[in-house]
């Protein structure tokens, strides 16, 4: 899998201008994982497993126990609840889905991609 690791804050505008980019991604996937629980473990480990590397979806991998700052700006920024583990599809600029725990499937980022 092709992390890109999310770990300024200035990224998250970089983010949300390739989300509204019309001949270009039109989507960014951000996972939010702590390395210390082993429930968001098992949720990263069962996305990767699944996930088919597409060069057209940015997917973004942040490390909740290092940038707290940055959840919290993506909670306030996108209007998400924090969570861990958790999933975010941004797309033309806002949050259009967000899973968490059990919940966080590669089919269910790519049924919001495709909208």
């Amino acid at each position: 899998m092709i992390w890109q690791q999310l770990t300024n804050q200035s990224q998250l505008q970089d983010i949300i201008h390739t989300s509204q980019q019309p001949d270009s991604y039109r989507a960014v996937v951000i996972f939010k994982h702590s390395t210390r629980c082993s429930i968001s473990s098992m949720a990263l480990s069962r996305f990767e497993s699944k996930w088919q590397d597409d060069p057209t979806i940015p997917v973004f991998y942040l490390d909740l126990l290092q940038h707290r700052d940055i959840s919290n700006e993506i909670a306030s920024l996108f209007g998400v609840v924090h969570q861990s583990p958790q999933v975010l599809v941004i797309k033309n600029g806002a949050c259009i889905y967000d899973a968490s725990h059990t919940g966080i499937t590669v089919s269910g980022v790519l049924e919001a991609i495709a909208r």
